[in-house]
């Protein structure tokens, strides 16, 4: 029962980043629980899809009352993202995804760099209560196709599929990055939901494994979400570019068999 308890633990941490990255703290809850607790591959993958559904529940509806999220953009890629889940989370159980984690971590080191060079234009130094300057939506048939691939990863994968949606948003469609962020978070509970059914019917969720961690990451978005407006951008893009560099180490090693945990 210990081990429940600290799976509880470390879900609070995976939730509190993943409400301010817009993660949904899948690229945490699954190291964790494979590493450290010995959990098999496909369970911990059901399990941090429940856990991403908790953390956008914790933070989303926050982030819309604040109006932080551009709901009507991610009604918009959600439609794309549900389909990309639900085909990634069939795909799962025929296949073995050691040569999607190689390209994918290739994927995520390219956008940690160009996120890393790209200065802020469009982010406006005013406060988290007032409105943010006025941007356009740009390249959508793009950003639905890179949201039906976001699902694809995040059913495939257990992740949110924050880690590809907050990046096109952001570089390719010109949406400020706290609102693209918010706006993942408002995306991914739909997105994990869809995934998670498939893992739940060919019984790949424990319950108590899920719903003791599922406890943490809800409290840890909570806090997290009522944290994040008062995170400047720039150390927001920092942390970011940090876990993305992260992932992409952990993506690769998951590809060739190995695992990487620090």
């Amino acid at each position: 029962m210990s081990n429940f308890f600290l799976m509880a633990i470390g879900g609070t941490l995976a939730g509190f980043l993943g409400s301010i990255l817009g993660l949904g703290g899948g690229v945490l809850i699954i190291p964790m629980l494979t590493l450290i607790f010995g959990v098999p591959m496909r369970e911990a993958i059901g399990a941090s899809l429940v856990c991403v559904i908790a953390t956008s529940s914790g933070a989303a509806s926050l982030y819309v009352k604040k109006r932080l999220c551009n709901i009507r953009l991610g009604m918009t890629l959600e439609l794309a993202t549900t389909l990309g889940a639900i085909t990634g989370g069939v795909v799962a159980g025929i296949m073995k995804p050691q040569i999607l984690s190689i390209l994918f971590s290739s994927l995520l080191l390219y956008t940690a760099w160009t996120m890393f060079r790209k200065r802020d234009d469009l982010e406006d130094a005013e406060s988290s209560s007032q409105k943010e300057k006025t941007y356009e939506i740009a390249h959508l048939p793009w950003g639905l196709g890179a949201s039906f691939f976001a699902g694809n990863i995040s059913g495939l994968l257990g992740v949110g599929g924050g880690t590809v949606k907050v990046p096109v948003m952001y570089l390719l469609m010109g949406v400020p990055l706290k609102t693209a962020t918010a706006t993942s978070n408002f995306m991914i509970g739909v997105t994990a939901s869809a995934g998670a059914f498939i893992y739940f019917s060919r019984g790949e969720v424990h319950p108590l494994v899920a719903g003791f961690t599922m406890l943490g990451v809800f409290l840890g978005a909570t806090v997290g979400a009522h944290l994040f407006p008062k995170i400047r951008t720039e150390y927001l893009k920092k942390i970011f570019v940090l876990v993305l560099l992260y992932l992409s180490l952990e993506m690769f090693f998951k590809g060739l068999g190995l695992h990487l945990l620090f």
